[in-house]
């Protein structure tokens, strides 16, 4: 049972969308919308799969993709933080 708070979005794994895009997509939206504020950080790994259900590569690969637009920067040892 979980106790956070719920993400209404959800990632529908049965979609053509491949679910990295989605996660990235669902990130990318609390960023502009000021829900993931800058210099904060961005969920972590564990978080994210969990929230989502997807896997830790899955994770990854939005959050690179979040990284090449320059929305992120990743801090070794620090995590992912909003630009």
């Amino acid at each position: 049972m979980c106790h956070g708070i719920v993400d209404p979005k959800q990632i529908d794994l049965r979609s053509a969308v491949p679910a990295y895009r989605q996660l990235a997509s669902i990130l990318r939206e609390q960023i502009k919308s000021g829900e993931l504020a800058a210099d904060q950080p961005v969920p972590s790994e564990t978080t994210l799969i969990q929230r989502y259900g997807i896997a830790r590569g899955t994770v990854r690969r939005a959050i690179e993709v979040l990284r090449d637009e320059d929305l992120v920067v990743t801090v070794q040892g620090r995590g992912t933080f909003v630009r």
